[in-house]
């Protein structure tokens, strides 16, 4: 695999650390982009398509494990950290949380050395957890946490409950809202109620996430919608797909999202 680059990583920190947790977006256009997992090749066919505009590009989560290239998928969305630090967001999912809960499987930062593990996990450990848009989308890895407001989403630390709902949490298409950890995953799993709760709370239509392949596209009254660019699901999603909005137009449904097959 080869050691990490870590002047690299370093370098992408002080950004993370430089962001809020809430990332705020007003204008142009923005692609938001499922878990990759270690499939360089899907990063790459996503840049080589949309980076040459000025559109934002928001990845949510899950960069490493699964996929067969981790080392090359990580280190090149840090390098376009680096390269384009207000176009290119990293959001924080679950495999990014290695420092405040362990899981399996971890098969890269298993290949890790003490080092490089900590270093990373370290730089990491400072991603910012959603992007709200002023046109009414909220994004994040997996489930609403249960907060009253935008402005509590920026106070959420790092292993804390409402961190482990963002980053573990899944979502049923039934009614009720914290529904249970799920028996084989563990994860908590929330429904309708919840979602339709934290969303009038914070004010937003849509929700973009990805983190739970077995769900649904579109969910909730076409309020929710799951996306994966990456081929460790190819069995259950053998479709790699973006979500683009204009961020200039009014959002009230999926309707209004351009969801792409890359």
């Amino acid at each position: 695999m080869g050691t990490l680059d870590q002047s690299l990583v370093k370098e992408a920190q002080s950004l993370f650390e430089s962001e809020p947790k809430l990332i705020e977006l007003a204008k142009g256009e923005a692609v938001f982009v499922g878990d990759t997992h270690g499939d360089l090749d899907a990063t790459e066919r996503i840049m080589s398509r949309y980076i040459g505009s000025e559109r934002k590009l928001i990845f949510l989560g899950d960069y490493v494990d699964r996929g067969k290239d981790s080392k090359g998928n990580i280190e090149t969305l840090l390098r376009l950290k680096v390269r384009y630090p207000e176009r290119i967001f990293l959001l924080m999912g679950n495999h990014e949380g290695i420092g405040a809960m362990y899981f399996s499987p971890a098969d890269f930062w298993e290949s890790l050395s003490s080092e490089e593990f900590h270093l990373l996990e370290i730089a990491l450990s400072k991603l910012p957890l959603a992007v709200s848009t002023e046109n009414g989308i909220i994004a994040l890895h997996g489930a609403l946490p249960d907060i009253e407001s935008l402005e509590d989403m920026k106070g959420i630390e790092f292993g804390s409950k409402g961190w482990y709902e963002i980053v573990w949490g899944d979502f049923e298409e039934r009614e009720g809202d914290f529904l249970g950890e799920d028996p084989f995953s563990g994860r908590p799993t929330f429904g309708k109620n919840r979602f339709e709760r934290i969303m009038e709370n914070l004010g937003k239509r849509v929700l973009i996430r990805s983190h739970q392949p077995t769900i649904k596209e579109v969910i909730f009254d076409g309020r929710c919608v799951t996306i994966f660019s990456s081929s460790a699901y190819r069995h259950i999603r053998p479709e790699k797909k973006v979500a683009i909005v204009d961020l200039e137009k009014d959002v009230k449904n999926v309707k209004d999202i351009k969801i792409e097959t890359i």
